[in-house]
């Protein structure tokens, strides 16, 4: 239990972090640049994925050493993959369907993508 308790820790830690790149280039490229919310958002949690991917594989999760490298990032790619249709989806249906600002929608949606990678990097990276 305190391994796991390490583990969501350093997960938090990383996610975190991630959060801040995420949403720092979400808000640069909508405010700055004028990029749609939506494209901003897109490209900023593929950002966040990159550095997600470090950290999570090197730090993290016990990922399976039986498995190639090249294996153990198309995983977390898939995964992310799904993460980013559930962060744009909640990001829709937030903002354009529900009528909160962008800026709280990401939050909210970033809380729900964080438990949804927690739950399935355990699961599929360390087996």
């Amino acid at each position: 239990m305190k391994t796991l308790m390490a583990q969501i820790l350093r997960f938090g830690i990383v996610g975190g972090t991630a959060f801040v790149i995420d949403y720092g280039v979400m808000v640069a490229l909508t405010e700055i640049f004028g990029i749609n919310y939506l494209v901003s958002s897109g490209i900023s949690f593929c950002v966040s994925v990159i550095y997600n991917y470090v950290l999570s594989t090197h730090w993290v999760f016990d990922v399976a050493k039986k498995r190639k490298k090249s294996e153990e990032f198309v995983v977390f790619l898939v995964l992310s993959i799904i993460g980013l249709g559930i962060n744009e989806l909640l990001m829709w249906l937030l903002v354009d369907k529900a009528k909160i600002i962008y800026l709280l929608s990401k939050i909210f949606a970033t809380a729900i993508v964080m438990v949804y990678n927690f739950i399935t990097r355990k699961v599929f990276l360390e087996n």
